[in-house]
């Protein structure tokens, strides 16, 4: 057991930072939490800005396989660290947790502020101090701790140090990437952060620009590189948006590296087999046009419908074999992601071979971190928030160790 006079100083008062102190205080440490933001949880209330997603309740192997090159190195953290063990942390917390439709776990009530207002109210009863408005600068004098104040820098000390001060996405939240330097300073590999569950450009035309920037394309099934899935996403006014893009994005990033853009295909009618909606096309449409008739037949209208235009050349718009063809696979080319700072996430950070199992970085003893600052990655669907608070855990209990 460590020492009741023991002292940890946690840097980012995000999921990955709380659990940490949690972790520290119910084990007789004292924690002094400091953030540069004015209050906690930024990040973390923005998240549960439409409806907080605590974790995915699918099968555990394929939850883990979310976490794609990095599944094997965050799985220990994991299993000792459940989604089940998450559930069960929110409800001893007095937050009582659901499986949405899509298998995906919310508290009850959607929002994420009684959530971090319980878990705050816990966490100072255990008695962590924090210290707000207090934006790191790095190491001073004989290691200790510099921090920009109102007041002006002050020095501190302690004896250890969890970092966990986020990636680079929705900076004004706080998670701007700042520690980058002072670490690769000390020696730290870190590879550069790139965006993750992002939108992408796209060259729209002018029409769809102005008429359909906003507009919702429900229930399609977009497939690139030998994946399919069926979802939704936006059209935006720079290109695509959303849940079905974010789940491809890290694999369409990669693709616009590696050849300069990324081609994915839609299945506008997924509910219609090729050859059903080839003999509905074949119909004698009468005197109404083809936009009217895919309308009646196939509810294909506004911006789902104007995809068709957009790509399909006018001089085969009659054609119904041409325009099946299109309407079953709906190419669109991305050409770039979105910046960083408009990303759910990002991707690269400290990298895993600049630490040990504990999570401690190998060039600076007594320095751990935690959460969305490691170079990992996965889609939304509660795989972020729950790897956060899995490697929050691991980096405190490395930090007992």
């Amino acid at each position: 057991m460590p020492s009741k006079d023991a002292s940890i100083i946690i840097i980012g008062a995000g999921p990955a930072g709380l659990i940490a102190a949690e972790t520290l205080l119910a084990r007789g440490v004292q924690v002094n939490i400091y953030d540069a933001m004015p209050s906690a949880g930024r990040k973390f209330l923005l998240a549960g800005k439409g409806g907080l997603n605590l974790t995915h309740s699918e099968e555990y192997e394929k939850f883990i396989s979310r976490y794609g090159e990095q599944s094997e190195t965050l799985k220990p953290y994991l299993d000792a660290f459940t989604p089940q063990n998450l559930r069960d942390w929110a409800q001893e917390l007095g937050i009582e947790t659901f499986i949405g439709s899509s298998g995906r776990v919310f508290p009850k009530g959607m929002g994420a502020m009684p959530l971090l207002t319980a878990w705050l109210a816990r966490l100072r009863n255990l008695g962590a101090i924090f210290h707000f408005r207090h934006r790191w600068l790095g190491w001073g004098a004989e290691n200790a701790l510099r921090f920009d104040t109102v007041d002006g820098e002050i020095l501190t000390e302690s004896d250890g140090v969890i970092l966990a001060l986020g990636g680079g996405s929705r900076p004004k939240t706080g998670s701007n990437a700042a520690w980058i330097p002072i670490l690769a300073a000390h020696g730290v590999k870190i590879n550069p952060l790139k965006a993750s569950n992002c939108g992408f450009d796209i060259a729209w035309s002018e029409h769809i620009k102005n008429r359909f920037a906003g507009e919702p394309i429900k229930t399609v099934v977009l497939s690139f590189g030998g994946e399919s899935k069926k979802g939704e996403f936006v059209l935006s006014e720079n290109g695509v948006e959303g849940s079905l893009i974010y789940a491809f994005s890290a694999k369409l990033r990669d693709e616009i590296e590696k050849i300069g853009f990324a081609e994915i295909q839609l299945d506008l009618t997924p509910d219609f087999s090729a050859e059903k909606l080839l003999k509905l096309l074949s119909q004698s449409r009468g005197s109404r046009s083809m936009a009217s008739f895919l309308k009646r037949q196939m509810k294909l209208s506004g911006a789902k419908a104007n995809l068709i235009w957009e790509v399909l050349p006018r001089e085969k718009w009659n054609d119904s074999a041409e325009l099946s063809k299109i309407i079953k696979s709906l190419p669109l080319k991305l050409i770039a992601p979105r910046p960083l700072e408009e990303a759910i996430s990002s991707a690269g950070g400290v990298s895993f071979e600049a630490l040990d199992e504990n999570l401690m970085l190998k060039e600076i003893s007594g320095v751990f971190c935690a959460g969305e600052m490691l170079d990992w990655e996965a889609p939304t669907g509660g795989y972020l928030l729950t790897a956060c608070f899995a490697t929050g855990k691991a980096a405190a209990e490395g930090a007992l160790r």
